[in-house]
């Protein structure tokens, strides 16, 4: 009896090891890849701020080319 109980036993270990966790295991990492596809409230926030502080700094780059520009005598200036 004990022998039967433990061929079946051995039987739904191989069955589990070989369909459900395979399985499980790939259900598994499609939901964290879904859920890491898009972007959380804090991340669309954080790239707002940069991508504004870049337009700010480019603004500021733009006037000190310009400043530098009129002041600097042409030979001076590389291109």
């Amino acid at each position: 009896m004990d022998d039967i109980f433990d061929h079946k036993l051995f039987v739904l270990g191989i069955l589990f090891v070989t369909v459900v966790a395979p399985v499980w295991i790939a259900f598994h990492y499609v939901t964290r890849w879904r859920m890491a596809r898009t972007l959380s409230r804090d991340d669309e926030r954080t790239l707002v701020d940069l991508w504004e502080a870049a337009r700010r700094m480019e603004a500021r780059i733009e006037n000190l080319e310009r400043a530098v520009g009129t002041e600097a005598p042409a030979e001076e200036r590389r291109p």
